[in-house]
């Protein structure tokens, strides 16, 4: 099986880009069965693409649907070749600029892997980007923020209490006694920003005041269309360029590339 993997130069059509990145992902595959095969918790495959080619993986890997991707081609190689992957892994796809540095880079695809373990479970990587605020008035107009950092708050005013009556420190605040109208719409406890050791990404969770019926959180990334969060417990991985609304105007952009003096 797999005789249709052909080696050679990187792919521009989406048939040639699903094989490489499947055959890419069944060789690593094997290698992890050779030791680790039943204790992998999830795989994160990483597509570095130009942005021209990005429609073609996005087709590749069922980018609208990643669960199709993991049970109908993952999970077909690991039957096909006794890959024991047990019952509840998992397996994340994410757009970047680059992978982290643990990810095994494919020969044939502009792809890489990175296979969870319990001997392995975490990638390892400092990481700094920037919030850019592009309207709205904050604080600040640029925010660095680090993966060093567990958790960075977004929200109306500095300090404030929340509904259970506990205190709450925005890192990223927008005072609520600005003119600017884009404040009204920010809440107090609108999202936060978290930095995720397993897929080595900044992500963006909305809080209570950024969920409907309150007031909401869209998202959209780098010629894509716009993403809503719906809930506290699913976020968005952050890539370069994405622009955060917050409310009706507020609006932030997420770099990894520090602005120009």
């Amino acid at each position: 099986m797999f005789n249709l993997f052909k080696k050679g130069s990187q792919p521009q059509d989406v048939k040639a880009i699903r094989n490489n990145v499947l055959e890419f992902i069944k060789e690593q595959l094997q290698k992890a069965e050779g030791g680790e095969g039943e204790n992998i918790k999830g795989l994160y495959l990483y597509i570095t693409c130009a942005n021209e080619e990005k429609h073609l993986y996005e087709a590749a890997v069922f980018a609208d649907n990643e669960q199709r991707f993991k049970e109908e081609e993952i999970q077909k190689i690991a039957d096909d070749y006794a890959i024991a992957l047990p019952e509840n892994w998992t397996m994340e796809i994410h757009f970047a600029d680059k992978a982290p540095p643990e990810a095994i880079k494919a020969k044939d695809a502009d792809a890489a892997l990175f296979i969870s373990t319990k001997t392995k479970p975490k990638v390892h990587k400092d990481a700094t980007a920037y919030i850019r605020v592009l309207n709205g008035e904050a604080e600040k107009e640029v925010y660095t923020i680090t993966s060093k950092r567990p958790k960075i708050n977004i929200g109306r005013e500095r300090r404030v209490q929340t509904a259970d009556g506990f205190m709450r420190e925005n890192q990223i605040a927008f005072p609520g006694g600005s003119a600017n109208e884009s404040n009204r719409s920010v809440s107090r406890q609108h999202a936060h920003i978290e930095w995720d050791n397993e897929t080595g990404m900044f992500v963006l969770f909305p809080d209570e005041g950024g969920v409907p019926p309150m007031n909401k959180i869209k998202v959209r990334t780098t010629g894509g269309k716009p993403v809503k969060l719906q809930t506290t417990e699913i976020g968005h991985h952050l890539q370069e360029g994405d622009q955060i609304i917050l409310g009706e105007s507020a609006l932030l952009e997420f770099s990894y590339l520090q602005a120009e003096n």
